[in-house]
């Protein structure tokens, strides 16, 4: 079977599940207690991170959003380029919300509206240099 992050890595799949919400340590404790997930928590420079990990394996973060809002989930589908897929969606009628921009050491990636309101990111991963 194949590691997952090789999966996660394969275009087309979902790779990261993300929380943004304005108390991130009673969403940890909460999806703590439901799923048994633990968290490593990173300093990111505007705030914590908290890594989900189930088990070993990180599956996604809680944090703040940078702007106010409700909760939400967002799912990230790893894309081979993630320009070339900013277009694709603009010609097909979606709306760019954020991006293309690099998050440093993990990847592009941008945020798309569909022509229905649907949001959803989108990700190209560098190379892993382990």
């Amino acid at each position: 079977m194949k590691d997952y992050q090789d999966v996660y890595m394969t275009p087309g799949a979902f790779s990261w599940n993300e929380l943004g919400t304005p108390n991130p340590k009673a969403a940890c404790e909460y999806y703590g207690s439901l799923f048994g997930w633990t968290f490593d928590t990173m300093n990111m420079g505007q705030g914590d991170y908290h890594v989900i990990k189930v088990g070993e394996v990180a599956v996604g973060g809680v944090m703040t959003p940078p702007a106010p809002g409700p909760a939400m989930w967002g799912a990230y589908v790893t894309v081979e380029n993630c320009d070339a897929t900013v277009e694709k969606a603009k010609s097909l009628g979606g709306t760019v919300c954020a991006g293309p921009f690099d998050i440093p050491t993990i990847g592009r990636m941008a945020v798309l509206q569909d022509p229905q309101g649907a949001v959803i990111q989108v990700i190209s991963y560098f190379p892993r240099t382990e």
